[in-house]
């Protein structure tokens, strides 16, 4: 295996060696006839007699300086495939600089021998055109392969069977998109043009493809070309605005297939490829929107730390693992208590060269977890392992203390112990007024947490945010379900209203809050406006291609127990402050409680789990969170 990766590396050398010389042998060639190129357009084509040994002292004399810039500008170790704009300006520069610099040299050395002597005297003309034709010859040389495999061989060969798609949106993911449709030669559209409803943008071409017309034009362009998709180019638009250009195009009754770029939350070096092209989703009509995010502060906060996710299986430990290796840890330690989950994660994760770390385990089990700890000294933990799902835990409380309540209370003393730097906990909009046995015990986690950041140097933190779309037993896959059977689509209550985020942004917003966060804080994230479920379900129905209660009927089941028409996210008691960050904001601290004091009620907790004892811990719960109402309403066992 070592003989066959060692005969690998020297054949990738070699050709690195072959394309550098071929390189330099051209450009001595180019530059030594730019030189004599100059002199013969600069006399008309008629040299002056002795003019040959000159000639050879400026083309030397060129070489030194042209070679030494091509060299110190790094311009012998491009790819010559994929030479672009960034290589042919910094040909320009090169060549710019050593021109310049020739020309300075030659006017000192203009009454130094062997360029005193007689025969062929330096016109300052000679600088410009060489300069002119030596930039053209090399410039043409570096591009000259893509060129060709771009144009004379035509990325659009065999047109028949590409599809047809009409770009919207003439902006720079439009034109990365069209220059990735060309480039790659197994890609399977054929754009046909451009829609911007930017003026100065009309009429205009990008890489060939032209702008067609405004969003009105729609209809039109797509009968006159056959066009088969129409792909939605505006990473930076809003959810708002992506429905009402799916509305308009499903108007037109004309295009059946919508797809779509991600978000800029998703784009987070801001490339474009054909593999992000996806079918418009629930996610982009309701969870994109702009926001700017502090992504020094989150690499500032990451770089080079260890870092433990608990809950790393589930729907947001798994995208804040992606998210977080994007900003170069040192080492990412997931843990979760569904091997499964971890198989899959770390499978998806395997191309990231930084050390992960997989463990199977339950963050209950004191033991396990004061080995990771000590094992993988993690420097920043967040915690989003958790019992969620609302009605299941109205029937079992004991299990929801274990979880949410005992299991944050070891790993944050193990934080504590080990001297963590950070320790986030991810929270929820049910911790407020809680009207679930969840919501309350997710509450009771924040408070332990405030009074542990007056311990030591570990700053404890939490952050609050409402439903994320698509996340595992969450209504959206509910739904998929029910409409994949052919309906019906069930929902509680036609006024049930539910905040939704998408997984990236909660991600990208919890990692930047917790990179501003000093310990202590109960961080909210602006959610933005509240969805009805109702509109949801519609909108769930119209994306599979079917009209609601048409194709598939809706009906009207019952509010569950521990569930509440609207959620909010700050208390009565709670007010709230503006943080220097777009949709992030501070929960105002209400009275500080006791140590000592909240500590026995939460050991008595963890006590009354133990044995069971469903009906004390509602009661305990209560006096912990004065807010709390628990549900009165009593359900079947098997009605979730």
């Amino acid at each position: 295996m070592n003989i066959i990766k060692k005969n690998f590396e020297f054949v990738l050398r070699w050709t690195a060696f072959k394309r550098r010389l071929f390189f330099f042998t051209a450009d001595i060639i180019f530059i030594s006839f730019s030189i004599y190129a100059a002199f013969w357009l600069r006399y008309n084509g008629v040299l002056p007699p002795n003019s040959t040994r000159p000639i050879l002292y400026y083309i030397l004399l060129a070489l030194i300086i042209k070679l030494s810039f091509l060299i110190l500008f790094n311009l012998y170790n491009i790819s010559w495939q994929f030479v672009g704009m960034g290589e042919l300006i910094k040909i320009f520069k090169a060549l710019s600089i050593g021109s310049l610099f020739l020309g300075m040299t030659l006017f000192f050395l203009r009454v130094y021998p062997p360029f005193i002597e007689p025969g062929l005297p330096f016109p300052r003309s000679t600088v410009i055109i060489d300069f002119i034709i030596c930039s053209f010859l090399i410039g043409s040389l570096r591009i000259s392969k893509r060129v060709i495999l771009e144009g004379v061989k035509s990325p659009f060969k065999g047109k028949e069977e590409k599809v047809k798609v009409l770009i919207y949106g003439a902006g720079g993911a439009g034109e990365q998109i069209i220059r990735e449709m060309q480039r790659n030669k197994n890609s399977n559209y054929l754009p046909i043009g451009f829609i911007d409803d930017d003026p100065a943008k009309q009429r205009i071409n990008i890489h060939g493809i032209k702008v067609l017309g405004k969003k009105e034009d729609i209809q039109k362009i797509c009968k006159n070309n056959n066009v088969d998709e129409i792909l939605i180019a505006l990473p930076s638009a809003h959810s708002k605005e992506i429905k009402n250009i799916t509305e308009n195009i499903r108007e037109s009754n004309i295009i059946k297939k919508i797809k779509i770029l991600p978000s800029v939350t998703d784009l987070i070096d801001g490339k474009v490829t054909l593999s992000d092209i996806h079918e418009v989703a629930l996610e982009d009509l309701l969870g994109r929107s702009p926001v700017k995010i502090d992504f020094k502060a989150i690499k500032d906060f990451i770089q080079d730390k260890k870092i433990l996710i608990t809950g790393a299986g589930g729907s947001i430990g798994s995208e804040l693992s992606k998210s977080i290796l994007q900003f170069d840890p040192k080492t990412l330690i997931v843990f979760d208590n569904d091997e499964t989950d971890i198989f899959h994660l770390v499978n998806n994760l395997e191309s990231s060269k930084r050390e992960i770390i997989p463990v199977i385990g339950d963050i209950k089990d004191e033991s396990k977890m004061a080995s990771v700890f000590e094992n993988f000294s993690p420097q920043i933990v967040i915690h989003s392992a958790a019992y969620k799902h609302v009605p299941v835990l109205e029937l079992y409380p004991e299990e929801a203390i274990k979880t949410n309540i005992e299991g944050t209370k070891i790993i944050a003393e193990l934080s504590l112990k080990y001297q963590v730097e950070k320790f986030i906990f991810i929270s929820t909009d049910k911790a407020i007024n809680p009207s679930s046995v969840m919501g309350a015990t997710k509450r009771v986690g924040e408070e332990l947490l405030k009074i542990f950041n007056q311990k030591n140097k570990t700053m404890f933190i939490s952050v609050r945010f409402g439903n994320v779309l698509g996340s595992r037993g969450s209504v959206i896959p509910l739904f998929k379900e029910q409409i994949k059977k052919g309906g019906p689509v069930t929902v509680t209550h036609p006024e049930m209203k539910r905040y939704f985020m998408s997984t990236s942004e909660a991600v990208l917003l919890v990692l930047e809050a917790s990179a501003i966060g000093h310990g202590g804080e109960v961080f909210v994230l602006d959610m933005g406006e509240p969805v009805k479920i109702l509109d949801l379900a519609k909108e769930m129905i119209r994306l599979s291609g079917y009209e609601p209660d048409v194709d598939i009927p809706i009906v009207f089941t019952r509010i569950r127990p521990g569930e509440k028409l609207f959620e909010q996210i700050l208390s009565a008691e709670e007010g709230v402050e503006s943080t220097d960050y777009e949709k992030i904001l501070r929960a105002r601290s209400v009275n500080e409680r006791s140590f000592e004091v909240l500590m026995e009620k939460i050991n008595l907790l963890i006590k009354m789990s133990s044995r069971n004892n469903k009906d004390g811990i509602i009661k305990l719960l209560k006096e912990i969170v004065p807010t709390y109402n628990p549900s009165k309403t009593k359900f079947p066992f098997n009605y979730f």
